[in-house]
């Protein structure tokens, strides 16, 4: 997701008023317990109509349909677009995709949801946006669709996906409800972690290891900056977005022991202003001045991932799927010299790590349901995501199992990659605690970081940040 996007989601998403113009709340939205099943969250809404569907599962129980998915451009959507005849030809249904480029995607897909149109059976999404479509009715609960034997095939396996993505699309939509309750609102369809990519031929050279703890990153970085060589140690993004906070910032946050918010009596309480919270943030902002890019308020994600490829960069501090591919020959001039760190574990040895996921949800006002579940479990199935796996570039696969089979074997020349991976995997989640204000307060808390960086104290600024965010998070 490109930043340019992500501002652009931020205006249509700030304006939150429409909710409540239209009437629309959390509060109608039912939750069951969790299902001993099969692990699924509960959230279960009468007449959605998945018990309509009976009799034995069947892949062409909605032959002769046609539905239609709103996607954006991205290597998981390009993985995936060869491989639609092979569904229709398995289910009779016809797909329709179409295309909206990342810069409109979310106005255009805000914009269906707010109205209330079924065009779009099927549409593309984040984890984070289930916490502001999710509250209003606009997303299928699938937790029914799971459960349903006559909707999902036996071999489905559910669980093979990653269990800190099955948590981090599931959500109640309560205050200081923790993700992992309620309804099943998207099933991941790929996902980053957020991880360290270095310059590995230029540490061997100068006999140079990873960093274990934080301080020694930050003195790592310092040390690998030459500002007359145009050089320096670490890139991290600084732009005024909420993207700012979640990569690396958000990672390295949490295992140095902070938290955004805490739950007393019912409310969030801010706590990004907490001493360990002031004492990192300091720190980070610290290193982006004397280690980070000289324009580093400006810096997205291509920025950081460019400035590795071209060897500007020594070590990059975002997702891991976003500097993969600059490791392909002929993708960049450091292409081949790469290498990944799961980073700084924290002081207690916490490799707890951020996670992005780009998931596949459905409208809660399609008319074609059934074969609209029939799209989503192909696509986030065993034998296609092997498929997309094989044939395109499908970093990082959501299942165990085509991870450690497919995947696997494409990573012979990405140093590291598959030990950071499963170094962090288990501690791999969303980070964040859960809450309808998303968007518009964390990109507060970038602001705020911009604003240390010029020059501000970070204990006032974060007790600012703090008191402005609170009855926000808690409308």
């Amino acid at each position: 997701m490109t930043e340019r996007s992500k501002a652009r989601i931020q205006e249509d998403l700030r304006r939150r008023d429409l909710l409540k113009m239209l009437g629309l709340g959390g509060a109608a939205l039912a939750s069951v317990p969790l299902l001993s099943a099969c692990g699924v969250g509960g959230g279960e809404k009468a007449g959605n109509g998945a018990e309509e569907v009976k009799g034995s599962f069947d892949w062409k129980k909605a032959k002769g349909t046609t539905i239609r998915i709103l996607q954006t451009p991205h290597p998981y959507q390009m993985a995936f677009r060869p491989l639609l005849k092979e569904f229709t030809a398995l289910t009779g249904i016809k797909v329709v995709p179409e295309l909206v480029a990342e810069a409109d995607y979310f106005t255009k897909l805000n914009t269906e949801l707010a109205g209330g149109s079924g065009t779009h059976d099927v549409f593309m999404t984040g984890a984070y946006f289930i916490w502001q479509y999710g509250p209003p009715g606009w997303m299928e609960d699938l937790t029914p669709w799971l459960k349903n034997s006559a909707a999902t095939n036996a071999e489905y396996d559910f669980e093979d996906i990653y269990e800190g993505l099955r948590t981090s699309t599931r959500w109640d939509f309560k205050i200081g409800s923790p993700l992992g309750s309620g309804g099943q609102y998207a099933i991941p369809w790929g996902f980053e972690t957020n991880v360290i990519a270095y310059n590995k031929t230029l540490f061997d050279k100068r006999g140079i290891r990873p960093a274990e703890t934080f301080d020694n990153l930050i003195q790592l970085a310092t040390d690998l900056t030459d500002r007359s060589a145009n050089r320096y140690g670490i890139a991290f993004r600084g732009s005024k977005s909420w993207a700012t906070i979640h990569p690396g910032f958000m990672t390295q946050f949490t295992r140095e022991g902070g938290k955004d918010y805490v739950t007393e009596g019912g409310k969030l309480v801010p706590a990004m202003n907490s001493p360990k919270a002031v004492e990192f943030t300091g720190k980070w902002v610290e290193m982006a001045k004397k280690a980070g890019p000289t324009s580093w308020t400006t810096y997205e994600y291509p920025n950081c991932t460019q400035d590795l490829g071209d060897g500007v960069a020594a070590m990059v501090y975002d997702a891991d799927s976003a500097t993969y591919p600059k490791n392909k020959p002929g993708a960049s001039k450091q292409a081949g010299h790469l290498g990944w760190h799961p980073g700084p574990a924290g002081p207690d040895g916490s490799y707890a790590t951020n996670l992005w996921t780009w998931s596949l949800a459905m409208n809660a006002k399609s008319k074609k349901k059934l074969a609209a579940w029939l799209f989503i479990q192909w696509a986030t199935g065993k034998q296609a995501m092997n498929l997309a796996a094989k044939n395109a570039s499908f970093a990082d696969p959501v299942r165990k199992s085509v991870f450690d089979g497919t995947f696997k074997q494409t990573l012979g020349t990405f140093p590291g990659y598959l030990e950071t991976f499963e170094k962090v995997i288990d501690s791999t989640k969303i980070q964040f605690t859960p809450q309808k204000s998303f968007f518009e307060t964390t990109e507060e808390w970038a602001v705020a970081l911009q604003n240390i960086y010029a020059g501000q104290n970070p204990k006032s600024t974060l007790d600012a940040l703090a008191r402005t965010v609170g009855p926000k998070v808690n409308a």
